[in-house]
Formats: C-alpha cells, sequence, structure tokens
C-alpha cells in the first residue's frame, strides 16, 4: 500500500521519553514524577512515554510502573497521551505488563523488541501480535537494534501494520531508507526516537518524535515542528541545527541519555534523584559541559517560539 495521506499522530506529535524520578534513597518519587509531568506538557509535550528507556525500565518493578502510569495520569489528566514502556524478553512477562498498564490509566503501550534471545522475525511477529491482543490499547513498537540486538525488519513492520492495534513506530533504527519504505506501504505513525534526526524524519512523513532531550527542553522540537508546519523550513532547521551541541552531550558523550537527562534536571532544580544501578551518576565535569550546552541553545533560540515568514 503507498499513501499520501497525512499521518495520523495517535499519540500526539512531541513525545517526552520521560525520567523516572528518584528520591535520594534511590526509591520511586511518585510527587517528582507528577511535578516533572506536570512542566513538560506545560511547556508543550502533548504526549509522555513512560517507563522507557530513559525511564530506567530495566531497574524499576511492576509495582512501581503502574504506580508512575496512575501518578502521572493525575498529574496530567487528559492533557496528554501517556504511553507506557511494557517491553520485555518474555512474551507473558510483557502480556502481564500490559494489562497492568491499562489498569493504571495508560493510553498507549510501547513495545520494544525482545532482547537478548534475538528471535526470528517470525517470532517477532507472533510476540507483538500477542501483545496487542491481549489489551485494548493502542501499540508503538519500539525498533531499537542498538540495544537489543535484533531489528525490527521493514518487511516486519509491514506485516505488523496489519494488526488494528498495532499504529505506531518508535524509530531508532538508523535506517533512513527502512523507515521510508515502511511509510510508503503502512499507515503507520512514525515517530523519531533520536534527537539529532526529528526533523529530518518529520519531514518525509513522521508523526511527531520521542524525545530524551525534551526532558530539559520541552519547547525545543514542538517548536522545529510548529516551524515546520508553519511553512518555515529555514527556522525548522536552524532550531535543529542549534540543538546539535546538547543533542550531543545528552546523547552521543559516551554516557547514557538518562545519566545525563538526571543530571541537567538536578542542576536546575528540577525533579530527578539519581539513577539506579548499575548506572552511575554523570561527574561534575560532565554535568558542567551539559550546562554550558543548555546555556548557549536557551540563549542562542530566542524562547523556542517558531517564527512564520513575512
Amino acid at each position: 500500500m503507498t499513501t499520501d495521506a497525512p499521518r495520523p499522530a495517535p499519540f500526539g506529535r512531541a513525545l517526552c521519553a520521560m525520567v523516572t524520578p528518584f528520591t535520594e534513597s534511590g526509591a520511586l518519587d511518585l510527587d517528582g514524577a507528577r511535578r516533572l509531568a506536570a512542566r513538560l506538557v506545560a511547556r508543550g509535550c502533548d504526549g509522555l512515554v513512560l517507563s522507557g528507556t530513559t525511564g530506567e525500565s530495566p531497574t524499576t518493578s511492576d509495582a512501581e510502573k503502574a504506580a508512575l502510569v496512575a501518578a502521572v495520569r493525575e498529574a496530567v489528566g487528559d492533557r496528554a497521551a501517556l504511553v507506557a514502556g511494557v517491553g520485555s524478553a518474555d512474551t507473558r512477562h510483557t502480556v502481564e505488563s500490559a494489562l497492568a498498564a491499562e489498569k493504571a490509566g495508560a493510553d498507549g503501550l510501547l513495545v520494544v523488541a525482545p532482547y537478548y534471545s534475538r528471535p526470528p522475525q517470525d517470532a517477532l511477529v507472533w510476540h507483538f501480535r500477542e501483545v496487542a491482543d491481549a489489551s485494548g490499547l493502542p501499540v508503538m513498537l519500539y525498533d531499537i537494534p542498538g540495544r537489543t540486538g535484533i531489528r525490527i525488519e521493514p518487511d516486519t513492520l509491514v506485516r505488523l501494520a496489519e494488526h488494528p492495534r498495532i499504529v505506531a513506530v518508535k524509530d531508532c533504527s538508523y535506517d533512513l531508507l527502512g523507515t521510508q519504505q515502511v511509510l510508503s506501504r503502512t499507515g503507520l505513525a512514525y515517530y523519531a526516537g533520536c534527537d539529532e534526526q526529528v526533523l529530518a524524519l518529520y519531514a518525509i512523513g513522521a508523526a511527531g518524535y520521542v524525545s530524551t532531550v525534551a526532558n530539559v527542553v520541552p519547547e525545543l522540537f514542538r517548536a522545529v515542528l510548529d516551524a515546520f508546519d508553519a511553512g518555515d523550513t529555514g527556522r525548522a532547521a536552524l532550531l535543529q541545527r542549534r540543538a546539535l551541541p546538547l543533542v550531543e552531550s545528552m546523547m552521543a558523550a559516551g554516557l547514557p541519555g538518562t545519566v545525563t537527562a538526571k543530571a541537567l534536571l538536578g542542576a536546575l532544580g528540577l525533579p530527578a534523584g539519581p539513577v539506579r544501578a548499575p548506572l552511575r551518576p554523570a561527574d561534575p565535569a560532565a554535568t558542567a559541559g551539559l550546562l554550558a550546552a543548555y546555556g548557549q541553545l536557551t540563549a542562542d533560540t530566542g524562547g523556542f517560539r517558531a517564527q512564520r515568514r513575512t
């Protein structure tokens, strides 16, 4: 199927892969999660992804994940879609997590390819269909082979698009050709999962993004999309380029995005708290570098307001 119709955005356009705040003792900080979520939505996010990679899903319990969804739902109401990360290496556990997320108030599910066991593509199709069949929530597939060790191949995504509840893809594949193949053959809503690709994927038909950097500057990539939609592609490109030093500092400087996002949030006095082991906090030098990149970006971008051409 080839489609030129505008892409649906089933979970909004501007999504943040939200960190999971912890107290200084390492416990789940639900009050901090409520405050952070409210701030993100007030500043431009129309969707939040909870318990994803940035949300430290490998080190939070099932009960913590459900409690996080419920607390954030309380904080943001219906002002933003909540997508709950439920993926694991175990189909049965993933199904159980999907049902728990639905009960807690999620609007959708983020389901990563099973990691470590590296199932073949036919087994991937079966896995994702089992999860999609288990609940009434729409599913965003998470294609991130750099972490899982396995790709959701374009032909597999085309097959999965036939399921009525598999509606979207968070794309961290770094395969622009493959992404375009799926966009041209399905109605799946694509979300850029890598901050440096937000504008590039949006320009070829993506629905939006799921951003780690948005934890700190939720207005930034929303302004990129708004400028592009207003026809000011030059402004959109300028904002994307100006974001590069912060994106590099947060996502490509040797530290996981969870670590850098929490370091910056903490330095700015915002809810975050420590990371859980085996992750380790950013050292003072790294935090200073992050703050410098953040300061330069906020000084250069004029409040991230999209400006129409005159």
